[in-house]
């Protein structure tokens, strides 16, 4: 119907889900949502899951990476040494050169350093890397991570885990028509509504990881997860009705008595 393809950095994706493998309660469920949820993009914490040590349990046991994109992040890093420490841990470990990066700035809110997230995207790119910056809502940094060469952003669409949905939808809105790469909706979504939301205004993605994890039944959410992308994504394509004051009648009235 439409040529929908998601290419980052000349990377081909099939899926515009991407999801986490957090907070799970094992690997095998963990296997099953992201089998569940129709993703081939799965997200890492090199810092709080072990794929670097192949002498113990590892998720990479349960998850191909010949079938999936394994994306290493630098979850739980707050400071740029750190966070450019764990992609190149990622890296020397063979996992990729694909990286999402954040540079957490308050234990809090975990609102991203964008100060620091651009200082480490500056380091990391000059090594070859492929960042995907894990960014608020704000414009103006978005545009800053595009220029030194991210090939997509990742803003939130509110606090990590905290399951708000999208609390700034005109900033999102400003930030899809203004910069021209791949916009990645990251962190906030709660239920399939918020998902679909984020592909209606635009998105090329969503990645989410406590929505599907802490549900009551994860393997269902996930379930909801990938038909609610699929189902905002092919929404925006077809564009919305505009919204009116008043009524329209739905039939033709030519030709009524």
């Amino acid at each position: 119907m439409y040529d929908d393809r998601l290419i980052i950095a000349g990377r081909e994706f099939k899926s515009r889900l991407w999801v986490g493998t957090g907070k799970y309660k094992d690997f095998a469920e963990t296997k099953k949502a992201i089998e569940v949820s129709g993703a081939d993009v799965v997200t890492v914490a090199v810092r709080r899951v072990n794929i670097t040590d192949r002498s113990r349990e590892n998720l990479l046991d349960y998850i191909d990476p010949k079938q999936y994109v394994i994306l290493p992040n630098t979850a739980g890093c707050y400071t740029v040494e750190d966070a450019v420490r764990y992609a190149r841990l990622a890296r020397a470990a063979g996992i990729s050169d694909l990286v999402k990066l954040e540079v957490l700035g308050d234990e809090r809110t975990l609102f991203p350093d964008t100060a620091g997230l651009i200082e480490a995207a500056k380091i990391l790119i000059k090594e070859g890397f492929v960042v995907l910056p894990y960014t608020n809502d704000d414009p103006i940094v978005a545009k800053k991570l595009v220029d030194i060469g991210c090939p997509a952003v990742m803003p939130l669409a509110a606090p990590i885990g905290s399951g708000l949905g999208i609390r700034n939808p005109y900033n999102l809105k400003i930030i899809m028509e203004t910069v021209k790469v791949p916009i990645i909706v990251d962190a906030g979504v709660g239920t399939a509504s918020d998902a679909a939301l984020a592909m209606e205004y635009g998105a090329d993605a969503v990645l989410m990881n406590t929505a599907i994890a802490g549900a009551q039944d994860p393997i269902a959410m996930a379930e909801a997860m990938k038909y609610a992308v699929s189902a905002g994504r092919l929404a925006y394509k077809a564009g919305r009705i505009p919204r009116k004051l008043y009524a329209t009648a739905s039939s033709p009235i030519e030709g009524m008595l």
